[in-house]
């Protein structure tokens, strides 16, 4: 994402694992934010609700994706964009160095397993997620939130920022057996509608 003029990010300018930045604590966004910044994000987030649009997808063969982390664009700041439609509502959230605060102690995980954008093959298993997550984040306006998200929505966001961490949702799959739930847990498939 070098390119400080490109108009769209496309499934191609996406970094697939294996490599390094994908497996790297990325730094925090330095405050105030810059122009930089606050452009770097908004290709991020262009790229979410492009991918979502049909017409726009097909024609430039978009892989479709609800959440986008800063190194999987090749950028060492911790910073991830989410968006997806939810029936009526629509969830958009650009996060600048989120930080967990607090977490459920029930877990859920997506029977149909996760993907990413930087994976390009199927990996079945179960990824244990918390049921619902508190944050506090900072938005392109510079201030500081607490947000709160539950369900598919705390499944993302922990998706992404596992992302700023190093850490791939493979890693979160029990190595012997792929579908094999946490024991002492109460855990439950998450089902979206």
């Amino acid at each position: 994402m070098s390119n400080q003029s490109m108009d769209m990010l496309l499934t191609k300018d996406i970094v697939r694992e294996g490599e390094t930045i994908l497996r790297t604590k990325v730094d925090p966004v330095c405050l105030p934010l810059s122009e930089e910044d606050l452009q770097q994000m908004q290709w991020m987030l262009d790229y979410l609700k492009n991918s979502q649009n049909e017409e726009l997808a097909t024609r430039y063969e978009l892989r479709p994706g609800v959440g986008l982390s800063a190194n999987q664009v090749g950028l060492n700041k911790r910073m991830c964009a989410i968006y997806y439609e939810d029936g009526d509502q629509t969830i958009e959230y650009a996060l600048f160095n989120p930080k967990l605060v607090s977490h459920s102690t029930s877990m859920i995980y997506l029977e149909q397993g996760e993907g990413c954008l930087s994976v390009d093959r199927y990996i079945p298993g179960y990824v244990p997620r918390y049921e619902k997550i508190r944050i506090k984040a900072i938005l392109p306006d510079g201030t500081q939130e607490l947000l709160t998200f539950k369900g598919y929505a705390a499944i993302v966001v922990q998706h992404e920022m596992d992302h700023l961490d190093g850490i791939m949702f493979y890693d979160r799959i029990n190595p012997e057996d792929p579908h094999k739930l946490p024991q002492g847990v109460h855990i439950e498939p998450f089902v979206r509608k």
